[in-house]
Formats: structure tokens, sequence, C-alpha cells
């Protein structure tokens, strides 16, 4: 009779549903970071894939609503490219696959593609049901700052330094090119009618271009500044620009004459558009406003309430509703009443540093949020919160006996902590600036800090009294650390790297910069050798020589983090390319690389047993793999409303009581909230077995659904 109850249940939470037939997806390999988690499928061949709503992780550049209204897509520095339920707000599917911020996006007029544009060069046409990309387009040589489809479909815009081009949808080819601009071309589109295109340029002019032959038309001269942002009326007599002047201007097409200035912004204003009936106008400003005005008048109508730094403004098809971006977040807005109406965004805090204790048990990371949180990695547990610091916490470290945790903050501050209550023991003050890096000597008897006031400190943990200041650096530290006997340290700035005696206080050598984009330092075990991350490099040196024994390449960006492994034989690295990759330290080859986070990698950490990883990111995760595979395990995710989850890639969790709220349940290209699916894969047993690396409880190996007439079965 229990069994009966259970299927019941189980069949109720899926009624309106197709019936099912679920079994685990390969893992999928050889993608960008932050592609997708392992997923069930469907007899149908539809994928089910539970996710965390993340969001993004960078600044958003590029917004617009889909022609129905019913989706919102969204560009961002940090290189993807996101689907939102207009209505829910529910992050839908995320696009990977360029390198750099995507600048611009477009929905296509069926609803079925979408475009983008990045600093990477590159404009790509992705499949909204698969998330897949269709092909790209190349052919300039620097950054797209804008695109757009033709009213049909069957053509494309893009603009980029000096010029515009014309695509061919179907192909991929280059039509032609449209040049005349001295500047970059910020904003292009095409007229209602797709006979015309208008592009605005940082050489503070519009130009209006026949498709057909290519020819420049007219171009509108008046601003000031840097023109913006560009669009036609719906009725194609008129054209609107925005410009770093702080003004819109409303334009006749025919004689290319000013009609009016739009006045009242008090800076740069960075989007503008007019309402799908011709009779309003927004605009979006980097004094945090936006503003509704009359066509007709010029009059301010409505200025909605004050956020961030304005990036991008729309109006929704039906006109009675307004997007904005802003830093991370996308609002929408009520256009009648000016009111917020929901905002899509994530909820989860980036990760600047992470570390485990001496027997792998335990980690810690510190967080945008200005705590530090302990989590149990044998059960996926979050065990404590230490709160007390004032700005973000940028390093963290565990002292030998696992007793204390040592933290530094942009607060100037650094703290050390009971580790098993959570109670702040010490308070060390003295620098003058943020404490990017701290670490325990090897008995813990002593604390190093590196600051950005170019000062590296050493500390007495008995008594919090500093014990010497080592001046050699005239910028900012990043990163100290004691060599492996405690009589040595190293300190890494954007000028160079030194090697101290700590006793003498003496420079003993020091590493001549090769680069301004340094991150990290690291010691080899046997103190030896010494890493640093240069560029999109790995350099390992030899500490008496001073001279580069080997260079490690592969990553596509800054390498923010490097370490040895416990014996040495192995190097890991995490990048701003959002890929963490390990590598042989003799023979400088890479042999893995990991990939799944979708952001830059922060830092990165080796269990003590040298089998497993850790690393931290923007994404607002912390993620363990397992070395031998390259597999993820498990992402530790924290939210702002003091929330947690506990997620494996495919999808079981441990979380807070309200923590599964912030997952999706993604069934082809429709999204649910966990509420009907959590009887499923809310399994802290499944979460636990993972994390020990034993195999799943049986329980989880056969769920027979029953639904008329076909069984629904979940083989995970």
């Amino acid at each position: 009779m229990k069994k009966f109850a259970y299927l019941f249940f189980i069949f109720a939470i899926v009624v309106g549903l197709p019936c099912l037939w679920f079994t685990t997806c390969a893992s999928i390999g050889g993608q960008r970071a932050g592609s997708r988690a392992q997923s069930l499928v469907r007899a149908d061949g539809l994928e089910v894939e539970v996710f965390p709503q993340l969001g993004h992780s960078n600044i958003v550049i590029a917004i617009t609503f889909s022609p129905d209204g019913k989706h919102v897509l969204s560009g961002s520095h940090d290189g993807t490219i996101k689907l939102w339920d207009t209505a829910t707000g529910k992050e839908k599917r995320t696009f990977f696959g360029h390198l750099k911020p995507v600048r611009s996006v477009a929905f296509s007029p069926n609803n079925r593609h979408i475009i983008s544009g990045s600093d990477d060069g590159v404009i790509k046409l992705w499949d909204i049901i698969t998330g897949d990309e269709v092909m790209p387009f190349t052919g300039h040589s620097d950054s797209i700052n804008s695109v757009s489809f033709s009213s049909d479909g069957r053509k494309m815009l893009s603009g980029s330094w000096g010029e515009i081009k014309l695509w061919d949808t179907a192909t991929g080819q280059e039509i032609r090119t449209f040049s005349g601009h001295s500047g970059w071309v910020n904003s292009v589109t095409f007229s209602p009618d797709n006979r015309q295109i208008l592009s605005g340029s940082r050489d503070n002019t519009i130009k209006l271009w026949d498709v057909t032959t290519g020819q420049e038309i007219r171009t509108f001269s008046g601003h000031s500044g840097f023109i913006n942002s560009v669009a036609f009326s719906p009725d194609n007599r008129h054209i609107l620009s925005g410009s770093n002047d702080s003004t819109l201007k409303l334009w006749d097409i025919a004689t290319g004459q000013e009609i009016r200035t739009f006045r009242g912004h008090l800076s740069v204003v960075s989007s503008v558009t007019f309402s799908p009936d011709g009779r309003q106008v927004l605009s979006g400003s980097w004094d945090k406003t936006i503003k509704l005005w009359d066509t007709n008048t010029g009059q301010e109508i409505r200025t909605f309430a004050k956020e961030g730094q304005l990036d991008y403004v729309a109006f929704s098809p039906d006109r009675t509703q307004v997007l904005s971006s802003s830093m991370n977040k996308i609002r929408l807005w009520d256009v009648t009443t000016g009111q917020e109406i929901r905002t899509f965004s994530g909820h989860s805090e980036w990760v600047s540093s992470v570390a485990f204790n001496t027997d792998g048990t335990k980690i810690v990371f510190g967080s945008d949020d200005r705590t530090i949180k302990l989590w149990d990695v044998t059960t996926g547990q979050r065990i404590r919160i230490f709160s007390g610091h004032s700005d973000v916490v940028w390093s963290t470290a565990f002292s030998s006996n696992d007793s204390k945790v040592l933290s530094g903050s942009a607060d100037k501050t650094m703290k050390l902590w009971d580790a098993a209550t959570g109670q702040e023991i010490m308070r060390f003050s003295g620098h003058s600036n943020r404490v990017s890096s701290v670490a325990f000597n090897p008995d813990s008897t002593q604390v190093l800090s590196g600051s950005y006031d170019g000062s590296i400190k050493l500390w007495d943990i008995t008594t919090g009294q500093e014990i010497k200041t080592f001046f050699g650096h005239p910028y900012s530290v990043y990163s100290v650390a004691f060599s492996p006997d405690g009589k040595q340290i190293l300190s890494y700035s954007s000028d160079k790297i030194i090697f101290w005696n700590i006793e003498t206080e003496q420079e003993i050598r020091t590493f001549n910069r090769p680069s301004t984009l340094e991150h990290c330092i690291a010691f080899s075990p046997d103190g030896s050798q010494v890493l640093s991350s240069v560029d999109g490099t790995i350099k390992l040196w030899d500490i008496i020589t001073r001279q580069v024994i080997k260079t490690f390449t592969g990553h596509l960006d800054l390498v923010r983090s490097a370490t040895f492994s416990h014996n040495g034989n192995q190097i890991l690295s995490g990048s701003n390319d959002g890929t963490i990759k390990l590598w042989d330290t003799a023979t400088g080859q890479k042999s893995k690389t990991f990939t799944g986070h979708s952001a830059w990698v922060n830092i990165i950490s080796f269990s003590p047993c040298g089998t497993r990883i850790l690393s931290a990111s923007y994404d607002g995760t912390v993620r363990l793999w397992d070395v031998a595979t390259g597999n993820e395990i498990a992402s530790f995710i924290s939210f702002t409303d003091g929330e947690w989850i506990v997620i494996t890639p495919d999808g079981f969790y441990n979380a807070s009581s309200k923590g599964d709220q912030h997952l999706n349940v993604r069934i082809g290209n429709e999204v649910y909230g966990m509420d009907q699916f959590s009887n499923i894969f809310y399994r802290p047993d499944v979460v636990e077995a993972r994390l020990h690396g034993k195999p799943d409880p049986r329980n989880i190996r056969g769920i027979n659904i029953k639904r008329t007439s076909r069984p629904l079965t979940a083989r995970i």
C-alpha cells in the first residue's frame, strides 16, 4: 500500500507532462566552461535538466524581448547569453561559446533563433530550443558592438570598428560591407521595410544607408558626443538617437533635419527606443535613470526608480512593460505605474577564496557577502557562517591543526576564527588597503598578510601583534606564501616577485616582472621551485637561479590561480576562460581540462590526498572534482537569502529548508520549479555517496510511475 501511495504521488507531480522514459545522458565533454550539466533524457528525446538559477556573473550589457514578449534575452560581460521566462523570471537556458563579453543580442522574427555579437569578433547564430550554435559569422577583425535581424529574418546586420556588415542568415555569407564611419559603430538596425539601415558611431554621427546598393543616403550631425544607440520609428518617418552628450534627438528621415532634442538626463544616454506605436520614446542613462518621453512634445512623462548605471532599455511588444539592464541584473517595469515588476537574476554569491582542511573533510570559502562559510565535504552540509568582516573576503586558510580559520578582507583587516564555534578570536589591523592574501606558517604560530598598500606583514597569532613589515613593492601585493620550512616568504606584485628572509627582513632575490598581469605564486613542496601565473600562462622558476624552467600554455585568458599537488608531480591552474587545467610538472604537458564554470575561476586547491580538487568562481559556485576522471562530483552554492544547496551534475541535491527554491527543472524548452520534482531529486543520501566516492544507493535505480496505459520509468 505504501508503494502504491508513493507511485500515485509521483504520478501526481507530473500530471500535465507527457509520459516519459528517463535515462541518464552520457557526460558531455569538450565544451566550454559552463556547458551543460548531465541531464536526463525522455523517450521523445527532450532533455530533462536540473540546474540552479545563478544568473549572470558580470555586467549585463545587452537585452531584448522576444517578438511575442514571452521571453527575455540577455548578453553579458561574462561571455554568456541567457534566455529568461518573462512571466516568471526563471532562467530557461544559457548559451555558451563566446570567449569574451557579449555586447549585442537579437531574436529572429520567428522566435526560433537568436544572434549574438561579442568582443571576440564573432557573431553566432543559435537554436533557441536546443541551445546549440547553428553557425558562426566571421569577417570582422574587432569587437562586435551591435547585431540586428531584418524583419523577414533572411538578413542580419553587425557593427564593428568603422564598418557595418550585411549577412545572409541561411548561408552565413557576407553580402556587403558599409564603410564610412571613422570610429566604432555602436548601434545598427534595419528600417521596418528592410530597405534601409541606420548606424550610430563614436565619430558622433548617424548614417542612413541603402541596403541594396550599400550607398550612404544621408548623415545626421548634431550630437557633441558618441552615438550609443539609434532606432527607426515604426512608421519609418523618423529616427531616434542617444548620445554621450546626455541628450536624445529626434530626426526627420526625409530631410535629415533635427526635429527636437530631449533634455533631462545628467549623464551618457546609453540606450534609446520607440514604443511599438511610436507615440513614446524610452531612454536609459548612466545617471541611473530610465525616462519615458512623449514623442510629439518632447516632454518627460515619467522617470523610473533609480538603480545602477543603465546600459540598455527595451519596450515589450505590447508596450505595457519595459526592460532595463544594470550591473548583473535585468529589471522589468510597468509602463503605466513606473513600478518594478520583477528582477531577472541569480541570487548566489561569487566566491573569491577556498581552502581544504588538513584531512580534506572540510572546506572554507570567502565571498562578496563579507562572510566565510564552513562546509562538511563528506555530507554536503553547510556547517556554519563566520560573520564580522565589513567588505569582500579575499583570502582564507586553515591552521595546521584545523582548529582555526584565517581570513583577509577588503575592509583592510585580517581575522582569526575558532573553527568549532565560528567565534572571532582576534582581529589584525594595520594595513591601509585591501588584504588580498593570507597564510599560516607551517606550525601556525604566525600568520602572513599581503595588501594592496604594497606591504607584507608578519603577525604573532597569540598576541595579534605585528612582528615585522616587509617593504619592497611600490604597487599592490596580490599574493604571499611561506616556504615549506617557514624560514622564507614569497610576495607577488605587478612589479616583481620577491623572495625574503624572515629573520633578516632582507630580500634574498628578486624575480623581475615578466608581465603586468600576474596574480599568484606558490612554492613547490620541497621549496626549490616557484610557480607564477603570467597572463594566460604559468611559469615554473628555479628559486636559486631565478631562471624560468618551464612555461605552461593552453589557457585562453588570464590565469588567476596556480598550485602544486602535495607531491609536486602535478600543477593545477584556474583561468578567466572558466577552465581548470592539470599539468605534468616534469614534462609541462597538459593532462586534463575540467570544464563546468561559467565565469572566471578565482582559486583552485588540491585535496590533501591529491585525488580531488576544489575550484571557486565568480559564477557563485565552489566545485569538487575527481582528478582521475576529470568529472565534477558536486557544486556547493550559497545564496544571498541565507539558503544553500549541494548539487550533483545529474541533478540530485541536498539543501537548506528553502534552498531548492533556487533550482529549476527544464524539460525541452519549458522550465518548472523544483517543488514539482523534489521527491525525485532531493536525495542527500545520493549526494553523500558521491562525495564519499561510493556507489549510488540502490533505491534510485528504478522508479516506476504509471500513467494511463504507459509506464513512466526513471532509471537513474
